[in-house]
């Protein structure tokens, strides 16, 4: 929890600088890529949060692999996180700055688990509900979990509607045992 805390306060702050020169976009555009080069590279992720790595060896691979794909601003922030200590939470304010800079132009994520991926019609369907009660744009994030078995859990902020088969068979099951037709004795 407190590292999220710490990512979403440098993020606030990179948001800041961002729109003070109006590069808000490219910034988001860099963060994106931070993040998902991290979710890629494994080894990437774990060199940035091993303290035993030297911090000029961290701050050469980011310069090595981000370079001249970020802007001076992003590269500036990445340098002067290596130089504070701070670089296990690079993936972190990638993230955060990523969620705050939907925040700011009006865009909600909304998250949906089905027991199978959804097709173009259902997607459209989930989007329309979706934009129709919140009355905003909404960015559909979708994951496959065959556990489900068959329905589906919608989760959007703190709100989570789950229409899964497998809570449908946990409630049958939890009224079976408290079945008041049975005679105790």
């Amino acid at each position: 929890m407190a590292d999220s805390k710490v990512a979403r306060r440098y993020a606030k702050s990179l948001l800041g600088l961002a729109a003070e020169r109006n590069i808000t976009d490219k910034v988001f555009a860099d963060m994106q890529l931070i993040s998902s080069a991290c979710h890629e590279n494994r080894d990437l992720a774990l060199l940035m949060k091993n303290p035993i790595v030297s911090t000029d060896k961290k701050d050469a691979v980011i310069k090595a692999v981000f370079g001249n794909k970020v802007d001076t601003l992003t590269m500036s922030f990445m340098d002067l996180m290596t130089h504070k200590g701070r670089e296990s939470y690079l993936m972190g304010i990638a993230q955060e700055y990523i969620n705050i800079y939907k925040e700011s132009i009006g865009v909600k994520v909304a998250y949906v688990t089905t027991a199978t991926p959804l097709d173009a019609a259902a997607r459209e369907q989930v989007l329309a509900i979706i934009s129709d009660t919140k009355g905003t744009n909404i960015e559909l994030v979708e994951t496959v979990n065959k556990d489900l078995i068959g329905g589906f859990i919608l989760r959007m902020g703190d709100e989570q509607f789950d229409a899964s088969v497998t809570k449908k068979l946990r409630q049958l099951k939890n009224e079976f045992d408290d079945n008041l037709y049975v005679k105790e004795f």
